[in-house]
């Protein structure tokens, strides 16, 4: 628990991981201060029950999941709108922020399929060890392992084969 229960202090001591977090793996900063923003607004309305879990930032870091998933959903339909009405997208400069997307790593996380990018964020990223993860996505371990070899080959591949990637 934390000292005093204190929503703001526990706001200003997470915040910055979960955007982070988020960063990498929607790839764009400015969205994962939106959602972080959306998962923190969760936690304080429900700020009464959380203060007593011994670890509310695994709550919110499940919802700013979540909310990152759902965001890619989103993004999906609408570019698959745009195609079936024949729209062309502009292309458009990089928002301010958006930083990661234009690095090797960025580049090569947003490659990533959601489900090795989310645990692969979890463990390198956020530091999280597998059972943690595991727990907290509601998988088995052995899954978590699976997906974080996975997304390693895959990382390894996109780095290795494609220096082009860095900007």
């Amino acid at each position: 628990m934390l000292a005093g229960d204190d929503f703001q202090e526990f706001y200003q001591v997470g915040y910055g991981r979960t955007v982070a977090m988020v960063t990498a793996i929607t790839g764009s900063r400015h969205e994962a201060e939106d959602i972080a923003q959306e998962a923190y607004s969760r936690a304080l309305a429900r700020w009464s029950r959380l203060r007593g879990y011994d670890l509310p930032e695994a709550w919110v870091r499940r919802v700013a999941i979540r909310l990152a998933i759902d965001s890619g959903r989103r993004l999906r339909r609408g570019l698959l709108i745009s195609v079936r009405m024949a729209a062309e997208p502009q292309p458009a400069g990089p928002e301010p922020g958006d930083d990661l997307k234009y690095t090797a790593l960025g580049a090569a996380l947003a490659d990533l399929p959601v489900r090795e990018r989310i645990v692969v964020v979890l463990h390198y990223l956020a530091d999280l060890p597998v059972e943690t993860i595991a727990r907290e996505c509601g998988l088995p371990a052995s899954t978590v392992k699976a997906r974080l070899a996975a997304g390693r080959r895959h990382l390894e591949q996109r780095l290795t084969h494609h220096p082009e990637a860095v900007v």
